[in-house]
């Protein structure tokens, strides 16, 4: 049955910056197909956790520093530990700062593009190392943006690494889908979370991005459950190398 090729039962996935907004959506999203769901990040997820338990799901939590040296080790070991392997890798985590492009220092420069595009790069390699090259195969979703697309204000850092996200999820696509791993991406559109509060508490620039959405409202978590769990299963085996936008029809205006 096609419904079938959606199920994620006896699989696991790894999903970075579950505590809390798409991350915490996308965890919930595994869980209820049937996977196994490991969450790293920096600050506690609980909240997550808690809301896969209320169904009888399994996750399990991998407090790290995403940005620090030796994270992506701590991922690896600490999957090993709690499941024994992964066959999902979700690369949701990432940072936004917002100033005016005459005034973004190297510092904040360089914690945004390593969090945003170096992470996602060497925690993919990784993960296919260690978990999807010996198992023949696995799924790798990437987390863009709309800015993947377009320059964005104030945020040419962000703007920066969300493209080269898409970049980076063709280079590896084209590499590894003969070896039965498929990397893809979803670039969200404009959602109602913790990086767009300082957007959605301007109201003239709040309403300024509503009017271009064709939907008439900010995105949420929930929205991109579905298109998570189909590039998470069997049902997406021939789609590589593609970008997903989930934006209310954004792009299409």
């Amino acid at each position: 049955m096609i419904l079938d090729l959606f199920r994620l039962d006896g699989r696991t996935a790894i999903v970075t910056g579950a505590n809390t907004g798409l991350g915490q959506g996308i965890s919930v999203a595994l869980a209820q197909a049937g996977a196994t769901v490991i969450g790293a990040a920096r600050r506690s997820c609980q909240e997550t956790a808690q809301r896969i338990q209320a169904f009888d799901g399994r996750f399990f939590e991998v407090l790290v520093d995403l940005s620090r040296p030796g994270a992506v080790d701590t991922v690896i070991t600490r999957t090993k530990e709690l499941a024994g392997r992964a066959d999902i890798l979700v690369n949701n985590a990432g940072i936004i700062l917002r100033e005016d492009a005459m005034d973004v220092s190297e510092e904040n420069w360089d914690k945004v593009i390593n969090l945003n595009q170096r992470l996602v790069f060497f925690l993919s390699q990784a993960v296919a190392k260690e978990f999807f090259f010996p198992a023949g195969g696995g799924k790798i979703i990437n987390i863009a943006s709309m800015l993947s697309f377009q320059g964005g204000i104030r945020v040419p850092a962000y703007a920066a690494s969300k493209s080269a996200v898409v970049g980076m999820t063709k280079a590896l696509a084209d590499e590894w889908a003969a070896h039965g791993i498929q990397v893809n991406a979803i670039a969200p559109g404009y959602m109602a979370t913790n990086n767009t509060s300082q957007l959605r508490s301007d109201e003239e620039r709040s309403a300024s991005i509503l009017s271009r959405i064709p939907a008439g409202r900010w995105g949420t978590p929930e929205d991109i459950m579905g298109t998570a769990v189909y590039l998470a299963s069997k049902a997406s085996d021939y789609v590589n190398g593609f970008t997903i936008a989930v934006d209310g029809g954004w792009l299409a205006r």
